[in-house]
């Protein structure tokens, strides 16, 4: 389709249009949902800038990962929650896409910021003497900022082939958002390069990283074997049982959505994407501050 009428293209977010009650209660529950992410997101954020003592990388990195879950989830939530209070349940061409490439582009990242963290978490542990020398504030900076451009080039990549495909007919979306692959699946043209691409995507931006986390704690783990002290090897432990928690939800959420059966009722299965979305970002803040004394003494 030409460019010149994508301002003509809507897509209809059907959701679950078939459960109006449903829909209002679910507005109730993502609405407190989302309040309780904006909130323990952004008190991290405030917490780290302010008190000196979560001046390091760990909480470098934990802040732009709250970020991170605030773009993710204001990228798609406050939509999603005047269409579950309205009848007309459209999304122009360019907020769809907007919607489609954030959400994408903060998917890409956090996978690669938590590579990034394990890296920071093995320095601790595996080299504690040389850590402040290798963990360097201009290090951990340019390790934040690739994880970034990573992500946005991704998302980029997979965005420019989604809006090249022409659009015929009824544009609905079987979800409650945006989501890239229903996106290309509504296109009239072969999508077999956009498929391709999405694959090759979710597994240098899935298993790549995971991967290096891996590697990562084998070594962690062999340190922490060597140390004679049960207080020195549970201290080691603490060290990294945070980010080892968040790996284990996020990756475990992901695992679980993309392997199990399909339901026979989709209702189900939008439930499930919808209830992963949100939980992440709100297990983030409290997995960090329960786990780590530092946030606990504040």
């Amino acid at each position: 389709m030409d460019r010149m009428n994508w301002t003509e293209i809507e897509f209809m977010l059907q959701g679950l249009s078939e459960y109006p009650k449903v829909e209002k209660l679910l507005f109730i529950m993502c609405l407190m949902m989302y309040l309780v992410i904006l909130l323990g997101n952004s008190t991290l954020i405030i917490l780290i800038l302010l008190d000196s003592r979560l001046h390091t990388p760990m909480y470098f990195f934990l802040g732009n990962l709250s970020f991170l879950n605030i773009c993710y989830t204001s990228s798609f939530i406050p939509l999603m929650l005047i269409h579950f209070l309205s009848q007309k349940k459209t999304i122009s061409f360019t907020r769809c896409v907007v919607q489609m490439s954030v959400s994408y582009t903060m998917g890409s990242t956090e996978c690669v910021f938590l590579a990034v963290m394990a890296y920071d978490r093995y320095v601790a542990i595996c080299n504690p003497l040389r850590y402040p020398i290798i963990m360097s504030k201009a290090l951990c900076i340019q390790m934040a900022a690739l994880s970034w451009g990573l992500g946005f080039l991704n998302s980029l990549t997979e965005t420019i082939l989604a809006i090249q495909l022409p659009f015929c007919g009824k544009n609905v979306i079987n979800h409650f958002v945006c989501e890239i692959l229903a996106f290309v699946k509504l296109a009239c043209a072969d999508i077999s390069l956009n498929e391709i691409a999405i694959m090759l995507g979710n597994v240098i931006f899935l298993f790549s990283p995971l991967l290096l986390i891996c590697i990562s704690y084998i070594f962690i783990l062999s340190t922490v074997l060597r140390i004679n002290s049960a207080e020195g090897r549970k201290k080691a432990f603490c060290t990294c049982s945070a980010h080892l928690t968040a790996v284990t939800l996020f990756y475990g959420t992901i695992l679980f959505i993309y392997m199990k059966p399909k339901s026979k009722d989709s209702a189900v299965d939008k439930l499930i994407a919808l209830w992963s979305s949100h939980s992440h970002a709100n297990d983030m803040p409290i997995i960090y501050s329960l786990r780590n004394t530092e946030v606990l003494e504040l």
